[in-house]
Protein backbone atom coordinates (compact mmCIF):
# COMPACT_ATOMS: atom_id res chain seq x y z
CA UNK A 1 0.00 0.00 0.00
CA UNK A 2 1.19 3.39 -0.69
CA UNK A 3 2.05 6.02 1.79
CA UNK A 4 -0.35 8.73 0.63
CA UNK A 5 -3.21 5.93 0.93
CA UNK A 6 -2.09 4.75 4.18
CA UNK A 7 -1.89 8.08 5.59
CA UNK A 8 -5.58 8.90 4.18
CA UNK A 9 -6.76 5.76 5.77
CA UNK A 10 -5.35 6.81 9.33
CA UNK A 11 -6.18 10.38 9.44
CA UNK A 12 -9.99 9.10 8.88
CA UNK A 13 -9.73 6.17 11.62
CA UNK A 14 -8.56 8.89 13.52
CA UNK A 15 -11.46 12.05 11.99
CA UNK A 16 -13.87 9.36 12.41
CA UNK A 17 -14.23 9.27 16.40
CA UNK A 18 -13.09 12.78 16.66
CA UNK A 19 -16.14 13.92 14.50
CA UNK A 20 -18.42 12.18 16.62
CA UNK A 21 -17.62 13.11 19.80
CA UNK A 22 -18.11 16.52 18.48
CA UNK A 23 -21.30 15.87 17.59
CA UNK A 24 -22.64 14.73 21.15
CA UNK A 25 -20.94 17.81 22.59
CA UNK A 26 -22.23 19.78 20.46
CA UNK A 27 -25.90 18.94 21.05
CA UNK A 28 -25.35 18.89 24.81
CA UNK A 29 -24.03 22.16 24.41
CA UNK A 30 -27.08 23.48 22.55
CA UNK A 31 -29.29 22.10 24.49
CA UNK A 32 -27.43 23.76 27.54
CA UNK A 33 -27.79 27.01 26.05
CA UNK A 34 -31.04 26.75 24.81
CA UNK A 35 -32.17 25.93 28.31
CA UNK A 36 -30.03 28.94 29.90
CA UNK A 37 -31.69 31.39 27.39
CA UNK A 38 -35.42 29.95 28.00
CA UNK A 39 -34.84 29.92 32.04
CA UNK A 40 -34.14 33.67 32.13
CA UNK A 41 -36.74 34.25 30.03
CA UNK A 42 -39.53 32.18 32.61
CA UNK A 43 -37.34 33.78 35.58
CA UNK A 44 -38.83 37.49 34.13
CA UNK A 45 -42.08 36.35 33.26
CA UNK A 46 -42.38 34.62 36.67
CA UNK A 47 -41.50 37.82 39.02
CA UNK A 48 -43.76 40.05 36.66
CA UNK A 49 -46.67 37.94 37.19
CA UNK A 50 -45.75 37.58 41.27
CA UNK A 51 -45.53 41.42 40.98
CA UNK A 52 -49.08 41.72 39.34
CA UNK A 53 -50.38 39.09 41.59
CA UNK A 54 -49.65 40.53 45.29
CA UNK A 55 -50.28 44.10 43.76
CA UNK A 56 -53.68 43.08 43.04
CA UNK A 57 -53.97 44.07 39.91
CA UNK A 58 -55.55 41.75 36.57
CA UNK A 59 -53.30 38.72 35.28
CA UNK A 60 -52.72 37.66 31.58
CA UNK A 61 -54.76 34.61 30.80
CA UNK A 62 -53.22 31.09 31.93
CA UNK A 63 -53.34 29.64 28.79
CA UNK A 64 -50.11 28.68 26.78
CA UNK A 65 -50.95 30.80 23.84
CA UNK A 66 -48.31 30.70 21.63
CA UNK A 67 -45.76 32.28 23.85
CA UNK A 68 -46.01 31.46 27.64
CA UNK A 69 -48.85 29.98 30.17
CA UNK A 70 -48.82 29.58 34.25
CA UNK A 71 -50.89 28.18 36.90
CA UNK A 72 -51.02 29.70 40.32
CA UNK A 73 -52.53 27.88 43.35
CA UNK A 74 -52.41 27.83 47.00
CA UNK A 75 -50.86 25.37 49.05
CA UNK A 76 -49.73 24.40 52.82
CA UNK A 77 -47.17 25.33 54.40
CA UNK A 78 -45.77 21.75 54.41
CA UNK A 79 -45.94 21.23 50.87
CA UNK A 80 -44.25 24.49 50.24
CA UNK A 81 -41.37 23.35 52.75
CA UNK A 82 -40.73 20.22 51.30
CA UNK A 83 -40.47 21.98 48.14
CA UNK A 84 -36.98 23.94 46.25
CA UNK A 85 -37.92 27.38 45.54
CA UNK A 86 -36.89 27.38 42.10
CA UNK A 87 -36.78 24.68 40.21
CA UNK A 88 -36.62 24.16 36.67
CA UNK A 89 -37.42 20.90 34.45
CA UNK A 90 -38.45 19.96 31.26
CA UNK A 91 -42.08 18.18 30.75
CA UNK A 92 -44.95 18.09 29.03
CA UNK A 93 -47.65 21.23 29.56
CA UNK A 94 -51.41 21.06 28.40
CA UNK A 95 -52.21 23.62 26.07
CA UNK A 96 -55.66 24.37 25.89
CA UNK A 97 -55.74 25.93 22.32
CA UNK A 98 -54.40 22.71 20.75
CA UNK A 99 -56.43 20.64 23.40
CA UNK A 100 -53.38 18.60 23.82
CA UNK A 101 -49.93 18.35 25.61
CA UNK A 102 -46.55 19.44 24.32
CA UNK A 103 -43.03 19.74 25.26
CA UNK A 104 -42.25 22.35 27.54
CA UNK A 105 -39.78 24.26 29.60
CA UNK A 106 -41.36 24.86 33.45
CA UNK A 107 -39.83 26.93 36.33
CA UNK A 108 -41.88 26.12 39.50
CA UNK A 109 -41.69 28.64 42.21
CA UNK A 110 -42.86 29.28 45.91
CA UNK A 111 -43.72 32.30 47.10
CA UNK A 112 -45.65 34.19 50.25
CA UNK A 113 -48.14 37.01 50.59
CA UNK A 114 -48.11 39.78 52.99
CA UNK A 115 -50.58 37.19 55.47
CA UNK A 116 -47.52 34.64 54.79
CA UNK A 117 -49.92 32.20 52.47
CA UNK A 118 -48.11 30.33 50.60
CA UNK A 119 -49.02 29.63 46.87
CA UNK A 120 -47.14 27.69 44.06
CA UNK A 121 -46.21 29.52 40.71
CA UNK A 122 -45.49 27.39 37.39
CA UNK A 123 -44.64 29.12 34.23
CA UNK A 124 -43.80 27.06 31.53
CA UNK A 125 -42.97 28.09 27.67
CA UNK A 126 -43.21 25.82 24.32
CA UNK A 127 -39.22 24.72 23.74
CA UNK A 128 -37.98 21.75 20.85
CA UNK A 129 -39.12 18.21 20.76
CA UNK A 130 -35.29 17.13 22.24
CA UNK A 131 -35.76 13.77 19.65
CA UNK A 132 -36.23 15.42 16.76
CA UNK A 133 -33.53 18.13 17.77
CA UNK A 134 -31.02 15.03 18.16
CA UNK A 135 -32.01 13.13 14.91
CA UNK A 136 -31.50 17.23 13.50
CA UNK A 137 -28.45 17.65 15.11
CA UNK A 138 -27.57 13.60 13.70
CA UNK A 139 -28.03 14.37 10.45
CA UNK A 140 -26.23 17.58 9.79
CA UNK A 141 -23.28 15.94 11.64
CA UNK A 142 -23.23 13.25 9.24
CA UNK A 143 -23.58 15.90 6.29
CA UNK A 144 -21.23 17.81 7.79
CA UNK A 145 -18.62 14.77 8.65
CA UNK A 146 -18.60 13.74 5.23
CA UNK A 147 -18.21 17.12 3.87
CA UNK A 148 -15.18 17.44 6.20
CA UNK A 149 -13.97 13.87 5.53
CA UNK A 150 -13.80 14.24 2.04
CA UNK A 151 -12.27 18.27 2.46
CA UNK A 152 -9.71 17.47 5.00
CA UNK A 153 -8.78 13.98 3.29
CA UNK A 154 -8.36 15.52 -0.06
CA UNK A 155 -6.56 18.70 0.73
CA UNK A 156 -4.32 16.25 3.25
CA UNK A 157 -3.79 13.89 0.05
CA UNK A 158 -2.88 17.08 -2.50
CA UNK A 159 -0.27 18.76 0.33
CA UNK A 160 0.85 15.35 1.10
CA UNK A 161 1.54 14.86 -3.11
CA UNK A 162 2.79 17.99 -3.70
CA UNK A 163 5.37 18.13 -0.56
CA UNK A 164 6.66 14.58 -1.55
CA UNK A 165 7.03 15.17 -5.17
CA UNK A 166 10.77 14.97 -5.01
CA UNK A 167 10.68 11.29 -3.07
CA UNK A 168 8.43 10.33 -5.77
CA UNK A 169 10.83 11.91 -8.18
CA UNK A 170 13.76 9.68 -6.58
CA UNK A 171 11.72 6.69 -6.82
CA UNK A 172 11.26 6.65 -10.05
CA UNK A 173 15.01 7.21 -10.89
CA UNK A 174 15.87 4.42 -8.64
CA UNK A 175 12.94 2.61 -10.41
CA UNK A 176 15.16 3.11 -13.86
CA UNK A 177 18.27 2.43 -12.62
CA UNK A 178 20.82 -0.27 -13.53
CA UNK A 179 24.23 -0.48 -12.45
CA UNK A 180 26.69 -0.44 -15.44
CA UNK A 181 24.85 1.29 -17.65
CA UNK A 182 25.14 5.04 -18.24
CA UNK A 183 22.50 7.19 -15.92
CA UNK A 184 21.61 10.33 -15.23
CA UNK A 185 22.63 12.05 -11.53
CA UNK A 186 20.00 11.79 -8.54
CA UNK A 187 17.73 14.50 -9.40
CA UNK A 188 18.29 16.93 -6.18
CA UNK A 189 16.29 20.63 -7.49
CA UNK A 190 14.26 19.84 -3.93
CA UNK A 191 14.71 23.06 -1.41
CA UNK A 192 13.56 20.70 1.74
CA UNK A 193 16.53 19.84 3.99
CA UNK A 194 15.96 16.34 4.12
CA UNK A 195 14.72 15.55 0.67
CA UNK A 196 18.51 16.96 -0.37
CA UNK A 197 20.36 14.66 2.54
CA UNK A 198 18.33 11.61 0.89
CA UNK A 199 19.02 12.55 -2.58
CA UNK A 200 22.93 12.81 -1.27
CA UNK A 201 22.46 9.94 0.41
CA UNK A 202 21.07 7.90 -2.58
CA UNK A 203 23.97 9.33 -4.81
CA UNK A 204 26.73 8.24 -3.06
CA UNK A 205 25.08 4.86 -2.56
CA UNK A 206 24.68 4.61 -6.21
CA UNK A 207 27.86 5.13 -7.04
CA UNK A 208 29.24 3.04 -4.49
CA UNK A 209 27.35 0.50 -6.33
CA UNK A 210 28.81 1.41 -9.74
CA UNK A 211 32.22 1.36 -8.50
CA UNK A 212 31.40 -2.01 -7.09
CA UNK A 213 30.06 -3.23 -10.17
CA UNK A 214 32.88 -2.50 -12.04
CA UNK A 215 35.35 -3.43 -9.88
CA UNK A 216 33.21 -7.13 -9.76
CA UNK A 217 33.42 -6.91 -14.26
CA UNK A 218 37.08 -6.08 -13.90
CA UNK A 219 37.68 -9.53 -11.43
CA UNK A 220 35.20 -11.37 -13.98
CA UNK A 221 37.55 -10.63 -16.65
CA UNK A 222 40.66 -11.25 -14.98
CA UNK A 223 39.28 -14.44 -13.33
CA UNK A 224 37.75 -15.81 -16.91
CA UNK A 225 41.03 -15.03 -18.16
CA UNK A 226 44.02 -15.86 -15.49
CA UNK A 227 42.08 -19.27 -14.07
CA UNK A 228 41.03 -20.72 -17.73
CA UNK A 229 44.29 -20.33 -19.04
CA UNK A 230 46.19 -22.36 -16.34
CA UNK A 231 43.57 -24.76 -16.37
CA UNK A 232 44.24 -25.33 -20.06
CA UNK A 233 47.33 -25.23 -19.47
CA UNK A 234 47.28 -28.10 -17.46
CA UNK A 235 45.07 -30.21 -19.01
CA UNK A 236 47.36 -30.31 -22.03
CA UNK A 237 49.84 -31.16 -19.94
CA UNK A 238 48.36 -33.94 -18.96
CA UNK A 239 46.71 -35.38 -21.78
CA UNK A 240 50.96 -35.30 -23.09
CA UNK A 241 51.51 -37.74 -19.96
CA UNK A 242 48.65 -39.48 -21.09
CA UNK A 243 50.51 -40.32 -24.70
CA UNK A 244 53.88 -40.52 -23.16
CA UNK A 245 55.16 -44.23 -23.24
CA UNK A 246 56.22 -45.91 -19.98
CA UNK A 247 53.22 -45.11 -17.95
CA UNK A 248 51.94 -47.64 -15.40
CA UNK A 249 48.55 -48.56 -15.30
CA UNK A 250 48.43 -47.50 -11.88
CA UNK A 251 50.02 -44.12 -13.10
CA UNK A 252 47.61 -43.66 -16.36
CA UNK A 253 44.30 -43.84 -13.56
CA UNK A 254 45.49 -41.36 -11.79
CA UNK A 255 45.76 -39.27 -14.70
CA UNK A 256 42.74 -39.72 -15.68
CA UNK A 257 41.45 -38.99 -12.51
CA UNK A 258 43.66 -35.45 -12.74
CA UNK A 259 42.03 -35.35 -16.20
CA UNK A 260 38.34 -35.56 -14.83
CA UNK A 261 39.07 -33.49 -11.97
CA UNK A 262 40.12 -30.39 -14.22
CA UNK A 263 37.51 -31.09 -16.66
CA UNK A 264 35.31 -30.17 -13.59
CA UNK A 265 37.19 -27.53 -12.74
CA UNK A 266 36.72 -26.10 -16.00
CA UNK A 267 32.84 -26.49 -16.33
CA UNK A 268 32.63 -24.94 -12.22
CA UNK A 269 34.80 -21.84 -13.92
CA UNK A 270 32.95 -21.15 -16.71
CA UNK A 271 29.14 -21.87 -14.86
CA UNK A 272 29.90 -19.60 -11.45
CA UNK A 273 31.39 -16.42 -14.47
CA UNK A 274 27.97 -16.95 -16.42
CA UNK A 275 25.90 -17.30 -13.38
CA UNK A 276 27.91 -13.94 -12.15
CA UNK A 277 27.55 -12.55 -15.87
CA UNK A 278 23.45 -13.08 -15.03
CA UNK A 279 23.17 -11.64 -11.91
CA UNK A 280 25.10 -8.65 -12.77
CA UNK A 281 22.84 -8.16 -15.70
CA UNK A 282 25.29 -8.02 -18.47
CA UNK A 283 23.37 -9.80 -21.37
CA UNK A 284 21.19 -6.86 -22.40
CA UNK A 285 20.60 -7.61 -25.91
CA UNK A 286 17.22 -9.22 -26.65
CA UNK A 287 16.21 -10.57 -29.29
CA UNK A 288 13.07 -13.01 -31.12
CA UNK A 289 13.71 -16.59 -29.71
CA UNK A 290 11.82 -19.95 -31.45
CA UNK A 291 12.10 -21.94 -28.25
CA UNK A 292 10.91 -25.11 -30.27
CA UNK A 293 14.10 -25.62 -32.93
CA UNK A 294 16.03 -25.36 -29.69
CA UNK A 295 14.38 -27.80 -27.49
CA UNK A 296 14.31 -30.61 -30.50
CA UNK A 297 17.98 -29.83 -31.25
CA UNK A 298 19.13 -30.25 -27.89
CA UNK A 299 16.97 -33.05 -27.12
CA UNK A 300 18.66 -35.32 -30.02
CA UNK A 301 22.16 -34.03 -28.69
CA UNK A 302 21.45 -35.40 -25.37
CA UNK A 303 19.74 -38.44 -26.64
CA UNK A 304 23.45 -39.24 -28.80
CA UNK A 305 25.11 -38.40 -25.44
CA UNK A 306 22.98 -40.45 -23.01
CA UNK A 307 22.92 -43.32 -25.67
CA UNK A 308 24.73 -45.91 -23.57
CA UNK A 309 21.73 -45.34 -20.52
CA UNK A 310 19.27 -45.67 -22.70
CA UNK A 311 17.23 -42.36 -22.23
CA UNK A 312 14.79 -41.09 -24.65
CA UNK A 313 12.96 -37.86 -24.95
CA UNK A 314 9.66 -37.55 -25.88
CA UNK A 315 9.01 -33.92 -27.21
CA UNK A 316 5.88 -32.41 -27.59
CA UNK A 317 5.67 -28.95 -28.59
CA UNK A 318 3.63 -26.58 -31.48
CA UNK A 319 5.10 -25.61 -34.57
CA UNK A 320 6.63 -22.30 -32.94
CA UNK A 321 7.15 -20.81 -29.55
CA UNK A 322 8.61 -17.37 -30.37
CA UNK A 323 10.02 -15.53 -26.90
CA UNK A 324 11.80 -11.94 -26.18
CA UNK A 325 14.95 -13.25 -25.01
CA UNK A 326 19.12 -13.40 -25.24
CA UNK A 327 19.44 -15.97 -27.49
CA UNK A 328 22.75 -16.92 -24.76
CA UNK A 329 20.41 -17.10 -21.98
CA UNK A 330 18.20 -19.23 -24.29
CA UNK A 331 20.08 -21.81 -24.87
CA UNK A 332 21.19 -22.03 -20.95
CA UNK A 333 17.98 -22.20 -19.97
CA UNK A 334 17.29 -24.83 -22.06
CA UNK A 335 20.43 -27.07 -21.89
CA UNK A 336 20.32 -27.00 -18.32
CA UNK A 337 16.74 -28.20 -17.65
CA UNK A 338 17.26 -30.90 -20.41
CA UNK A 339 20.73 -31.70 -18.80
CA UNK A 340 19.68 -32.03 -15.38
CA UNK A 341 16.59 -34.30 -16.45
CA UNK A 342 18.95 -36.76 -18.55
CA UNK A 343 21.56 -36.84 -15.65
CA UNK A 344 19.60 -37.35 -12.93
CA UNK A 345 16.36 -40.28 -14.43
CA UNK A 346 15.88 -42.98 -12.59
CA UNK A 347 14.87 -44.95 -15.98
CA UNK A 348 12.20 -44.02 -18.31
CA UNK A 349 11.87 -41.48 -20.77
CA UNK A 350 12.66 -37.78 -20.33
CA UNK A 351 8.94 -35.74 -21.09
CA UNK A 352 9.06 -32.25 -22.62
CA UNK A 353 6.22 -30.32 -23.19
CA UNK A 354 5.76 -27.09 -24.53
CA UNK A 355 2.02 -25.83 -23.75
CA UNK A 356 0.67 -22.68 -23.61
CA UNK A 357 3.47 -19.88 -22.47
CA UNK A 358 5.02 -22.98 -20.17
CA UNK A 359 7.95 -25.38 -20.52
CA UNK A 360 7.61 -28.50 -18.36
CA UNK A 361 10.50 -30.82 -18.04
CA UNK A 362 10.12 -34.10 -16.39
CA UNK A 363 11.89 -37.22 -15.81
CA UNK A 364 11.32 -40.53 -13.34
CA UNK A 365 12.37 -40.25 -9.59
CA UNK A 366 12.21 -42.56 -6.56
CA UNK A 367 11.46 -39.57 -4.05
CA UNK A 368 10.76 -36.14 -4.17
CA UNK A 369 13.46 -33.44 -3.55
CA UNK A 370 13.78 -30.46 -1.38
CA UNK A 371 11.60 -27.82 -2.87
CA UNK A 372 13.06 -25.18 -1.11
CA UNK A 373 16.46 -25.85 -1.73
CA UNK A 374 17.05 -27.54 -5.25
CA UNK A 375 17.42 -24.00 -7.24
CA UNK A 376 20.29 -23.29 -4.24
CA UNK A 377 24.51 -23.41 -5.88
CA UNK A 378 25.59 -26.75 -4.94
CA UNK A 379 22.53 -28.30 -4.09
CA UNK A 380 22.67 -32.36 -5.23
CA UNK A 381 19.71 -34.59 -4.09
CA UNK A 382 21.79 -37.50 -5.55
CA UNK A 383 24.77 -36.27 -6.43
CA UNK A 384 25.62 -38.37 -10.19
CA UNK A 385 29.10 -38.58 -11.97
CA UNK A 386 29.65 -35.07 -14.28
CA UNK A 387 26.97 -32.93 -11.91
CA UNK A 388 28.78 -29.64 -10.61
CA UNK A 389 25.64 -29.22 -8.86
CA UNK A 390 25.25 -25.62 -10.95
CA UNK A 391 22.75 -26.20 -13.19
CA UNK A 392 19.48 -25.46 -11.85
CA UNK A 393 20.54 -22.23 -10.13
CA UNK A 394 21.42 -21.13 -13.58
CA UNK A 395 18.00 -21.94 -14.38
CA UNK A 396 17.12 -19.60 -11.61
CA UNK A 397 18.98 -16.79 -12.26
CA UNK A 398 18.28 -16.77 -16.40
CA UNK A 399 14.61 -16.84 -14.87
CA UNK A 400 14.68 -14.27 -12.26
CA UNK A 401 16.91 -11.89 -14.79
CA UNK A 402 13.52 -11.80 -17.23
CA UNK A 403 10.60 -11.99 -14.24
CA UNK A 404 9.42 -15.93 -15.45
CA UNK A 405 8.28 -18.24 -12.87
CA UNK A 406 10.11 -21.78 -12.11
CA UNK A 407 8.94 -24.40 -10.24
CA UNK A 408 8.99 -27.75 -8.86
CA UNK A 409 6.89 -30.45 -7.79
CA UNK A 410 6.98 -34.26 -7.38
CA UNK A 411 4.30 -35.93 -9.23
CA UNK A 412 3.31 -39.69 -9.77
CA UNK A 413 6.75 -40.60 -9.03
CA UNK A 414 8.40 -38.11 -11.93
CA UNK A 415 10.47 -35.44 -10.62
CA UNK A 416 8.67 -32.19 -12.75
CA UNK A 417 10.20 -28.46 -13.51
CA UNK A 418 7.84 -25.92 -15.19
CA UNK A 419 9.20 -22.27 -16.48
CA UNK A 420 6.13 -20.02 -17.39
CA UNK A 421 6.22 -16.70 -19.77
CA UNK A 422 4.06 -14.02 -18.72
Amino acid sequence: MKLIYRLAIRLSLVLVPLIALWGVLFYFMLEEEINDETDDALEEYSEWIIVRFLAGQELPPQNMGSNNGYTIRPVDEVYAEGQKRIHYYDAEFYMEEQNDEVPARILSMIFQDGEDRYYELKVATPTFEKDDLFQAIMSWTVVLYVLLMVTVVGLTVWVFHRNMRPLYGLLHWLDGYVPGRAHAPVPNDTRITEFRRLNEAAQQAVDRADDLFERQKQFIGNASHELQTPLAVLGNRVEWLLDSQGLTEEQMQELFKIQRTLRRAVRLNKTLLLLTRIENRQFPECVDVDLVPMIREQALLYDEVYADSEAVARVETPDTFVVRMNESLASTLVSNLLRNAYLHREGGEVHIVLHGRSLTVSNDGTEPLDADHIFDRFYQGNKREGSTGLGLALVQAVCRYYGLSVRYRFEDRRHIFTVEWP
